[in-house]
């Protein structure tokens, strides 16, 4: 296995996804929201995409500029550099958590500003920057509603698209009332549950931060590598705000997120936000390409992570899941997080993304629960809008899984035994002849009314949920041998 060093992705560890699933099947309150909004969602995804004669073609698009940028990505990312150097912009490599962590407090701390404002982004949740802002006495404020929402309650996202996916508006009314006057200005009196209150809430809430905060961060949905323009894609405006008003703007960008030109871009805008949010298009798109005198931002920082992608990039059935563009649809069809939520995955990737995506990052014997987290049903890559076969990478990280376990315990698993040992009686005929007696005479003492309701010792887990018919007292192979003779007998 390799070393993967200080990749800083998110990762709790501890409990188990199996542990943390059983807890969260309790949590009838938790269920509800979540069939709720993912059948929402889900609904109008399928009736957007319906409306499109080419959607099916616009995937095979999106899934073939993938393939080709994987293939050609240390050329993509140094046209990006030189593209967004050329248009006055700065470009840092960080090969990990730690460096991202350490060149963006180094460029918040030479501006001498203390506070910054934040687009949602996923890149800087999974290095953990919020956290290590707050060691350096820097205090970063999410302006995103659902992030604000996980924010000011101390909480973890549990969906990518919808980060607070798990609370209803009842429960965001009291968190609001409860927390908003710990961060600067408290909730209004009275302040009651229907989104439209609630959303003016969050926005009084922020709108001084956006008129006086000089730093703002970002995250980036892509980047085009010819012309060294980088993109948001969200639904409120708050990004529009941190984009435009901040004197400096720092994104943090996974590798991956890079497209080669315009035209490709134009693939993504389209699938984007049909499978995001369900709608026809995103209600703010915004681009820049460097800095311009006079007009917003006049300094800009792209910071490149990496960060496990690379290994991941290297491993060719695997790397299908650099290809994600973040959209959500995987997790809004999938029966097993509409059931255990996005905090049961223990990383800021939850659903089925998160089971291919989280064990490449930190190495798959740190995460060996997740590619297990599913029921191989398909309906996820069904539902991708980048064609990934998830199911196809869930099974081969199922196997890493297996032998990083084995190799951790520098022993045989029981499998392993027992295939070995299946290998070497299917590979001798005498040893499968005797093997079929054996087990006729065996399997007829332990059946009742030609049926084996319960095998012995660990083979008990099979019988436990099928019944198995007895085996005939003679085997096909025996049976064929005496009438093959019998027929050369009469001739």
């Amino acid at each position: 296995m390799s070393n993967h060093g200080d990749r800083g992705v998110v990762w709790l560890g501890s409990p188990t996804f199996p542990e943390a699933a059983r807890s969260a099947l309790k949590n009838t309150q938790l269920r509800g929201n979540l069939k709720r909004a993912t059948s929402t969602i889900r609904d109008k995804r399928l009736a957007v995409s319906a409306e499109l004669d080419d959607w099916e073609a616009l995937r095979e698009s999106a899934a073939a500029i993938k393939r080709r940028t994987s293939r050609h990505l240390e050329h993509y990312l140094v046209q990006l550099e030189q593209s967004v150097t050329a248009a006055g912009g700065t470009v840092h490599w960080a090969a990990d958590a730690a460096e991202a962590n350490r060149i963006v407090t180094e460029l918040v701390r030479a501006t001498g500003e203390r506070e910054v404002v934040k687009v949602k982004s996923m890149a800087t949740q999974e290095i953990g920057l919020n956290e290590h802002l707050a060691e350096a006495g820097i205090t970063a404020y999410e302006t995103d509603l659902a992030e604000l929402i996980v924010q000011l309650g101390a909480d973890r996202p549990s969906h990518i698209l919808v980060p607070a996916i798990h609370k209803n508006r009842t429960e965001i009314r009291d968190l609001f009332a409860a927390e908003m006057g710990n961060w600067g200005q408290s909730a209004p009196d009275g302040l009651g549950d229907e989104p439209a209150e609630l959303a003016e809430a969050a926005r009084r809430h922020l709108r001084e931060k956006f008129l006086t905060t000089k730093v703002a961060v970002s995250g980036a949905n892509f980047a085009v590598a010819d012309t060294g323009t980088v993109v948001v894609v969200e639904s409120e405006g708050n990004g529009r705000m941190c984009l435009t008003l901040p004197s400096t703007l720092i994104t943090v960008m996974g590798i991956e997120k890079v497209v080669p030109t315009w035209s490709d871009l134009e693939v993504f805008l389209q699938l984007l936000p049909r499978s995001s949010t369900g709608e026809r298009m995103n209600p703010y798109t915004s681009a820049w390409t460097g800095t311009h005198d006079g007009e917003g931002p006049q300094e800009f920082h792209l910071v490149l992570l990496d960060n496990g992608r690379t290994d991941t990039l290297a491993d060719t059935v695997g790397r299908q899941a650099l290809a994600c563009i973040r959209c959500s649809a995987c997790l809004n069809v999938c029966p097993v997080f509409e059931r255990t939520g996005g905090h049961a995955y223990g990383s800021v990737y939850p659903g089925p993304i998160g089971a291919v995506l989280t064990p490449q990052l930190v190495g798959v014997e740190n995460a060996a629960s997740l590619p297990f987290a599913s029921t191989l049903c398909g309906a996820c890559y069904d539902a991708c809008p980048v064609k990934i076969n998830i199911p196809e990478v869930l099974a081969h990280l199922r196997a890493e899984a297996v032998e990083a376990k084995r190799a951790a315990k520098r022993l045989p698993t029981a499998e392993a035994v027992a295939m070995k040992a299946a290998a070497t009686v299917l590979d001798s005929p005498q040893l499968l002849a005797a093997a079929q007696k054996a087990a006729s005479v065996g399997g007829r003492v332990l059946a009742r009314r030609g049926r084996i309701r319960r095998l012995p010792g660990p083979l008990h887990g099979w019988s436990d949920t099928r019944d198995t018919p007895a085996p005939p007292a003679e085997s096909f192979r025996t049976w064929w041998r005496k009438n093959k003779e019998g027929e050369q007998g009469e001739r």
